[in-house]
């Protein structure tokens, strides 16, 4: 169940948020579930802006004409891309789980190894995917495509439109 709300109110340990009414009925289920003796989890985020479905579209658009010229892959391309200009953490792992965490994640880059405690371990770079980012995440990876096809030659939208797809993201969500 996801509820989006600006109220909040805090007393005596206990949050309260307001809920539409056409969620009365699931959340007096989920009681119900409590008083048998179930455990809810629960979690609350501030909400972050989404980008838009035209500038997923349109990475995908010139990482296709990208991989024209450099005769490569656009999904093989898209990890480049995603090793240049995207979202990453550093993660250190035991030796023999390497190849399982590198199936886990969009793209890996091996730093190698390092000695924690006395134990071994492979720290490696692990590459978030885009569809996990905000508007902000994503706009520098679609910034970065774009300079790559701008110092290939290839025709990119004006910045005017690029703006407009910047602004639309902040009207979908904020």
């Amino acid at each position: 169940m996801l509820i989006d709300t600006t109220q909040i109110n805090f007393f005596n340990g206990c949050i309260t948020i307001p809920v539409p009414k056409h969620l009365i009925t699931p959340l007096q289920a989920l009681m119900q579930a409590v008083l048998n003796g179930k455990v809810l989890q629960v979690q609350i985020n501030v909400k972050r802006k989404k980008r838009s479905l035209d500038a997923n579209a349109y990475l995908w658009v010139l990482l296709g004409e990208l991989a024209r010229v450099l005769h490569t892959d656009k999904d093989e391309l898209y990890l480049q891309m995603l090793e240049r200009y995207g979202v990453y953490t550093h993660i250190v792992v035991k030796p023999q789980a390497v190849e399982k965490v590198k199936a886990e994640w969009k793209a890996v880059r091996e730093l190698g190894p390092v000695i924690i405690n006395g134990q071994t371990g492979i720290q490696l770079q692990c590459y978030f995917g885009s569809h996990t980012y905000d508007s902000k995440e994503f706009s520098r990876l679609l910034d970065g495509v774009i300079d790559e096809c701008r110092a290939l030659g290839l025709e990119t939208r004006s910045d005017a439109e690029l703006d407009r797809m910047l602004e639309e993201w902040g009207r979908k969500d904020g």
